[in-house]
């Protein structure tokens, strides 16, 4: 087996920066949600998609894709949320076997407080250090990475993307 070439030195230091990154930046948005709402950063992905979509309702499948998440993660957390009163689920009439996911009223209310908090956090800890041009970068280098990680799964940009099972690319 044939050897990888080393990294070279700025290689490596944005290689570094890049996992530091990963690693930081969900923990910090972690962090504020927990402390400011009492939710984690996939919860509130979960709210934040729901109250996007027409009639606060989505196929469980289609949130999962949305949240960039497995069936049963997913699952365990709706299911809390259903015992809190933000969520219920049912069958969906046009096709029994997909289940829907509708947010309360209280569900709504619960990711309308804590998304003032969320996008000011966002926009502190990655748009605000950033120039308009380095934000297009930004967004064009996760599309390129996540296509070389999987051609046809990109993250949805949209609602509306996550059901068709498309991505931004």
């Amino acid at each position: 087996m044939e050897e990888a070439p080393w990294l070279d030195d700025d290689e490596t230091k944005t290689w570094l920066a890049l996992v530091s990154m990963l690693i930081r930046l969900p923990a910090a948005l972690d962090a504020q949600l927990q402390r400011d709402a009492g939710l984690s950063h996939f919860e509130y992905q979960v709210l934040a998609g729901l109250s996007m979509s027409p009639g606060r309702t989505l196929r469980m499948s289609t949130l999962a894709r949305f949240a960039d998440s497995s069936l049963p993660r997913l699952s365990q957390v709706v299911a809390r949320f259903e015992k809190r009163g933000w969520v219920r689920r049912g069958p969906d009439p046009d096709d029994g076997r997909y289940t829907l996911a509708t947010m309360t009223d209280e569900g709504f209310a619960k990711v309308a407080a804590a998304a003032p908090g969320h996008v000011s956090e966002v926009r502190r800890l990655v748009f605000d250090s950033l120039t308009k041009a380095q934000q297009r970068q930004l967004q064009s280098i996760g599309d390129r990475v996540i296509h070389t990680i999987d051609p046809d799964g990109a993250c949805p940009a949209t609602i509306a993307d996550a059901a068709l099972g498309v991505g931004d690319s």
